[in-house]
């Protein structure tokens, strides 16, 4: 039968130091299902958690010097570094999939672009109506009828509420509906 090796806070922070792999594997084993815990919390799938965590301890081993007693215990230290690492990988993670959904969302406008027949907006005077348009209408009917943009999209793209983006909407088109029956009628 083997002896269990058990450290009092003291010994195991020095062992550490001095990069003891035993203690360090005490550590792991004492801390890793609290630290875990926590993490699981913050992250969405275990799969990441594992990944966070096992990146917790290479951090904790990369930088146990910068660890202080005096500015706290030990666990409170590492839970920081577990939060930290799972709250940034959370964030990572959010951000790559923004600038994803973002990249296809541009990709898509630019490519509808392509398409758009501008001479038969042309001829039937489409464009020099719009013109006619008050600067904010003009805007918001390039972004909702040319580049396919959501009344949300152009409320986030132009910073406006969506209400305030609806309403303008419903006046650029009452408007071009009361102009297209004035060119058509002469």
């Amino acid at each position: 039968m083997t002896k269990k090796i058990t450290y009092n806070q003291d010994e195991l922070i020095n062992l550490i130091r001095q990069r003891n792999q035993k203690a360090f594997t005490f550590l792991y084993d004492n801390y890793s299902k609290a630290l875990f815990g926590v993490i699981n919390s913050i992250v969405s799938s275990q799969e990441e958690a594992e990944d966070v965590l096992q990146n917790t301890f290479v951090k904790i081993w990369n930088n146990f010097e910068s660890y202080e007693e005096s500015k706290g215990r030990l666990y409170t230290w590492m839970l920081n570094i577990a939060r930290n690492l799972a709250i940034d990988s959370t964030r990572s993670k959010h951000e790559k999939i923004k600038s994803k959904i973002q990249s296809t969302t541009d990709t898509v406008y630019q490519k509808n672009n392509l398409y758009v027949d501008d001479t038969a907006h042309e001829s039937i005077g489409i464009r020099a109506i719009l013109g006619t348009l008050k600067e904010e209408h003009k805007i918001i009917i390039d972004l909702a009828y040319f580049e396919g943009y959501t009344q949300e999209e152009i409320s986030k793209k132009l910073n406006l509420p969506l209400g305030t983006v609806k309403t303008k909407v419903r006046q650029a088109i009452l408007t071009l509906r009361d102009l297209t029956k004035k060119e058509f009628l002469q």
